[in-house]
């Protein structure tokens, strides 16, 4: 009893034939179709935009202050005495 049989898909099909008509059915089906191209040319639309968008955000930014490791390496190296810590 859990599933139903193909008899009672044949009569769920002839109830909805019944109540809405093949005309009706083939319009939904139509107008179905074109909601899913609408909706597939709008992404393919919405890609290029993305793509620039994303190419703006891994660009660097402009500004003069250098990173962490920037500045280790164009700064000078700090006196250390023998024991390898920095000197007072």
């Amino acid at each position: 009893m859990g599933s139903f049989s193909i008899w009672h898909w044949l009569i769920v099909l002839m109830v909805v034939l019944l109540l809405f008509g093949s005309g009706k059915i083939s319009g939904l089906m139509g107008d179905l179709a074109k909601g899913i191209k609408s909706f597939k040319a709008n992404i393919k639309e919405d890609e290029p935009a993305r793509d620039a968008s994303m190419a703006a955000e891994s660009a660097p930014p402009a500004g003069s202050i250098p990173g962490p490791q920037q500045a280790a390496t164009t700064a000078q190296p700090a006196a250390t005495n023998t024991t390898g810590r920095p000197a007072a």
